[in-house]
């Protein structure tokens, strides 16, 4: 099998461009295996991607996080295929199916932005205590779970171990959530912290966490109406925008793109 090591700020991920029929095969053991960071290729997902029979510039996308599970929304996951996309096919502006929905992507050189669709936004939905200080969780759904605690400084978070806890509280069940520190740093800055479900760690950045940091700040009226940068601990920031035409229900989330290597395995 020939693959792809690709990293989208940090966010990394083994891709597999294959056919339609693969995107519905079942990958969660092949995940599990590459994924690993010891005994593997290493990476926070699996992911399949295939063009589509009906249209030239829509292709589908599967992927499986780190544990073997199916992520519905990876906005990293998805920018890192339309990258690849650009590179195999000359598509500059194409469609991304992941879980039945349609994301659109623009790619212009390392540059990638995608689409993620917001639902149900939730304040206050929980409070968690961590060495015996409250911190109130909101919720944003961006395609995936997300709960967002704003904290005085994201760098003293133990978001490792604090994330732990809050993924798996009653609030949450069953499925539980990803989970995100953030800190303003400006009207239109932001510093995340994310602890990823389905990788079971703290990733170095979340696509769909961008957003849905970006989602509850302005719920918070903490930064502005416009584009918003979003430090992680990658170093290599995303931003976040409102769709032009739908700017309360979608955002584009965009930037750098790194192809690490390819291989083949047995």
């Amino acid at each position: 099998m020939k693959f792809r090591k690709v990293h989208g700020a940090g966010n990394d991920f083994v891709l597999l461009a294959g056919s339609p029929e693969d995107l519905r095969k079942d990958w969660s053991g092949t995940a599990r295996t590459l994924c690993s960071r010891r005994t593997g290729i290493g990476a926070d997902g699996f992911v399949v991607s295939a063009l589509l029979d009906d249209a030239p510039d829509v292709i589908g996308v599967a992927c499986i996080n780190a544990d073997g599970s199916v992520a519905t929304m990876c906005g990293n996951a998805l920018r890192c295929v339309a990258r690849c996309a650009a590179e195999d096919y000359a598509l500059r502006d194409m469609t991304l199916v992941m879980s039945g929905v349609k994301h659109k992507a623009l790619v212009r050189d390392t540059q990638v932005e995608v689409t993620a669709e917001v639902g149900a936004v939730d304040l206050r939905l929980f409070e968690a205590v961590w060495n015996g200080r409250p911190f109130w969780f909101d919720s944003a759904h961006t395609g995936t779970e997300h709960v967002v605690a704003v904290v005085e400084n994201v760098d003293a978070v133990d978001a490792a171990a604090f994330g732990r806890l809050v993924r798996h509280h009653p609030q949450l069940a069953p499925i539980g959530s990803n989970v995100n520190f953030i800190q303003t740093t400006g009207p239109s800055e932001l510093k995340i912290r994310t602890y990823e479900r389905g990788v079971e760690a703290e990733t170095l950045s979340c696509g769909s966490g961008a957003v849905a940091a970006v989602v509850i700040a302005r719920h918070r009226g903490l930064v502005g109406k416009d584009e918003v940068t979003v430090h992680n601990e990658s170093g290599t920031p995303l931003t976040v925008r409102p769709h032009w035409d739908r700017p309360a229900r979608t955002y584009w989330v965009g930037g750098p793109v790194t192809h690490v290597f390819e291989g083949a395995t047995a």
